[in-house]
Formats: C-alpha cells, sequence, structure tokens
C-alpha cells in the first residue's frame, strides 16, 4: 500500500490527508493553506467566529459572516490547494455558515456535531462545494445518504467517520468512549459498507479520524479499508496554526494522564486536556451565566456552569485561566513546534516504514 491521490468529486487530492476543523480558531486561514499547499485538505473552523470579528460587529451573525469570508479569502491568497469549512450541525448560525461557504466557494463542507440532514437544500445550481458529513456509526451514515438521495438526489462526496479517540466534542454517549464496540476500528469497516452500496451511483471515498497520530496510525486504518485520514491533534502544535502559542504549549507540556473527558455545556462528552479552569468547573464554582451569543442550539445558559465559546476563545488567545484546550487522546505525544511541511514529510515516512517493515516480515515468513 502507498499514499495515492484521490478523488473527492472532481477535486484531487494529492495526498490522502485531511486536517480536522478546529475552533475557536484553531484551524483557520493560516492552518488550512499551509496543509492544502502540502496537498492535503486544509479547513478553516467556523465556530466562534463572531467572536474573532466582533471589531467588525458586535453582532455576532453578522460578525460569523464576515469572519467566514475573511478567512476563506485570506486561505485563497495564500493557497491554490482544497481548502474546507467545518461547520457544526449544533450551531445555532449553521445555516449561515452553510449558505457562505457556499456562496465563497469553499471547495468542500464538512459537517457534524449532529446529522447534516438537509445541508444538500442549501446547494444552488452553480454551486461547486462539496458536501461531507462526519459521523460516528454506520447507522448514521446510512441515514444521511437515504436522506440526502430520496429528499435532493444528491449524495455525499465523501463521508468522515469521527472516532471516540478525537479531541473536543464527540458523537458518543460518556460509556461508549472506552467500548471496543464502538472504536474507530469496528466502525469504519462498516461504513465503507455502507459507501459501497452507493459505489454505481457514486464513489464515495471515507475518512478515517479521531486518534490518528503517525504514518503508521494511518496505514493501519487505511488496510481497514478507509481511503485517508483526517487529523486534527497533529496539526495543532505547528508555526502555522492560529492558536496561541500558550495553546501550543499546553499540548507539549501535557501528559497522557492530563487528558481527560469532560462534560460540556452543549450536552456533550468533549475531550479535553484538564487544567485548574477545569477543576473549578467540577468543584462547582459559579462561572458568569451571561449569553453572549446562543452560539450553540442545544446550550441552556440557565444550567450552564460556563460559557463554552468563551472558554475555548480564552484559550485559543492564550488565557488558559479561562479556559481550557480541546485535544485528542494523543495530544501528549506532541513534544516540539514543527512545520505543517515538516508534518506531512514525517507521516509520509512513517507510513513509508511500517508498510516495509511488513513487507520484510512477511518475506521472511514471520
Amino acid at each position: 500500500m502507498e499514499l495515492k491521490s484521490l478523488k473527492i468529486g472532481d477535486l484531487n487530492i494529492k495526498v490522502p490527508i485531511i486536517q480536522g476543523g478546529m475552533g475557536v480558531g484553531i484551524s483557520l486561514s493560516g492552518l488550512a493553506s499551509a496543509v492544502a499547499n502540502e496537498g492535503g485538505v486544509g479547513v478553516i473552523s467556523s465556530a466562534g467566529l463572531g467572536l474573532l470579528y466582533k471589531n467588525f460587529s458586535l453582532d455576532y451573525l453578522k460578525a460569523s459572516i464576515f469572519g467566514l469570508k475573511e478567512e476563506i479569502r485570506k486561505a485563497r491568497e495564500k493557497s491554490n490547494g482544497v481548502i474546507g469549512v467545518n461547520v457544526m450541525v449544533a450551531m445555532s448560525n449553521f445555516a449561515d455558515m452553510v449558505k457562505t461557504a457556499i456562496q465563497e466557494k469553499a471547495d468542500i463542507i464538512f459537517s457534524g456535531a449532529g446529522l447534516p440532514l438537509n445541508m444538500p437544500s442549501f446547494l444552488t445550481k452553480d454551486s461547486t462545494t462539496k458536501l461531507v458529513p462526519i459521523v460516528s456509526s454506520a447507522r448514521a451514515a446510512k441515514l444521511i445518504c437515504q436522506k440526502w438521495k430520496s429528499l435532493y438526489d444528491y449524495l455525499p462526496d465523501a463521508i468522515v467517520v469521527e472516532g471516540p479517540k478525537a479531541g473536543g466534542h464527540l458523537g458518543y454517549k460518556e460509556n461508549e468512549i472506552e467500548d471496543a464496540n464502538f472504536s474507530l476500528e469496528k466502525t469504519i469497516p462498516e461504513v465503507v459498507a455502507v459507501a459501497k452500496e452507493y459505489t454505481e451511483e457514486k464513489e464515495i471515498p471515507v475518512f478515517a479520524a479521531g486518534g490518528i497520530y503517525t504514518g503508521e496510525d494511518m496505514s493501519r486504518i487505511m488496510e481497514l479499508g478507509a481511503s485517508g485520514v483526517q487529523l486534527g491533534t497533529r496539526f495543532v502544535t505547528t508555526e502555522e496554526c492560529d492558536a496561541s502559542d500558550a495553546f501550543k504549549q499546553t499540548y507539549i507540556k501535557a501528559e497522557q494522564k492530563d487528558i481527560e473527558i469532560i462534560k460540556s455545556p452543549v450536552g456533550m462528552p468533549g475531550r479535553a486536556i484538564g487544567n485548574g479552569f477545569i477543576d473549578r468547573v467540577k468543584q462547582g464554582v459559579t462561572q458568569p451565566k451571561k449569553c453572549l451569543c446562543h452560539c450553540i442550539k442545544t446550550c441552556d445558559v440557565t444550567k450552564s456552569p460556563y460559557c463554552i465559546v468563551m472558554a475555548l476563545y480564552n484559550a485559543f488567545r492564550g488565557n488558559l485561566d479561562l479556559g481550557y484546550a480541546f485535544a485528542g487522546a494523543n495530544a501528549y505525544r506532541a513534544k516540539k513546534i514543527e512545520t505543517v511541511k515538516e508534518i506531512f514529510g514525517n507521516l509520509k515516512a512513517e507510513f513509508d516504514n511500517y508498510q516495509l517493515r511488513k513487507l520484510s516480515l512477511s518475506g521472511a515468513g514471520i
């Protein structure tokens, strides 16, 4: 097996690596364009852009639209590669962000944190944007394919399967996160089987995400049928990542025991690097309960111990006393700041070395 280019619709992806969309502010035009320049898919997170662009407008929704347009424009200035946008279904401005991404001709929209059952409804006759749902089960993949096909005569251009080792909000119940029945290794072949049901109509490549950190990880999961992978955590500790240096250093300083599952105000479990802020939340220390923008549909300010968008925004800016860093299960493996180019080189070398070791072992009859 080798790392080969593939197609998402009519888009040529030179290296089958998608950079995960990480909000608030972690993956913007800087990181996305750097990944795209290496032949992968660079992804801008649309989460929380209204805060990042509050100088344009104090109206969160207006600032979010302006901010997404600006980030796509900046990414296009820096790269001729494939640029995507991540839009969470759970966001209250989901429709605005999807429409804006399509109008600005983003190459791909990735959408999870809920089932994006109506996403094709936003496409227009001249749309070129590809639509890629993020799922955590074959059941969800099947449902999306059926709904899109019956309602819009459209099938996903690819599917991303995000396993329970991912960072940030997880599409699993807390008791499922460590259950092998919900592992990425079990789910990938099941989703690939769903995609194959539609082969006569459309090739739907399946990408694996969540806990993939090395080229060897890539190789192992692609042997199970994945066409490529999505990585978020590995790209945080890069020069080009849009987060503050303090945020990146949180990853570098973290030990495995520091990475924990937390209860998010949005009603989903999340994986983050533990710190004093999270400890205070656990202790029931009251946090400000003012709702700035009702950014997430499921967030109830009367029951939330803190505002999650502000916590993530503070962390992005480097104020970890008033926020925390979401991170994948392997975040503790980061030891230094690298460039995106170096990471792509390392991933390819790790992938090839694993394949060579397998060949030598099979040749030796082991």
